[in-house]
């Protein structure tokens, strides 16, 4: 397995395994190749990695910048992540996990949060963080990991690609 930075040519395999990996998602709204795109078109990926297999993209994580009270303060959002389902449980969500994580921290990243499952989440460090809020969701998917930031306190608002639905 090869993971990298995104490419111009990746753009409708990741779409494709996104697709795929949130077809039967049961909190998914079906959008999240959406969210990607307009990422992408805002100049909002900030880290946009692929998991490659001889040659065939099964999995792929973005990060973008977040707000938290209405300020950039060195804080990303993690998501969508995606791993094409015949290819889950094999260690290919960890290792762009991984790979994202170090990423952000080699930007000088203060932090990231994301909405999910915590069970997965927790073994990366991600955790409920009572100073941090996103209007919304349940407190128990809202975690967030500090780099250098552990006192954040405010409101988190993710990029406004994350609205778009189409």
């Amino acid at each position: 397995m090869n993971i990298r930075n995104e490419k111009r040519a990746d753009i409708e395999p990741i779409a494709n395994v996104t697709i795929a990996a949130f077809k039967t998602c049961p909190y998914s709204r079906q959008t999240e190749q959406f969210i990607i795109d307009a990422l992408r078109n805002a100049g909002g990926l900030s880290v946009s990695l692929v998991a490659e297999i001889d040659g065939t993209i099964v999995g792929h994580i973005a990060f973008s910048p977040i707000t938290i009270d209405g300020r950039s303060c060195g804080w990303y959002g993690l998501g969508p992540l995606s791993v094409l389902p015949a290819h889950q449980k094999q260690g290919i969500g960890k290792a762009l996990m991984q790979e994202g994580i170090s990423k952000l921290k080699s930007l000088g990243a203060a932090g990231c949060a994301l909405v999910g499952d915590p069970n997965y989440y927790r073994q990366f460090g991600f955790k409920n963080t009572p100073g941090l809020i996103l209007e919304g969701v349940p407190k128990e998917n809202f975690l967030a990991l500090s780099f250098n930031d552990p006192d954040a306190r405010g409101t988190v608002i993710f990029h406004e690609a994350f609205t778009a639905d189409h």
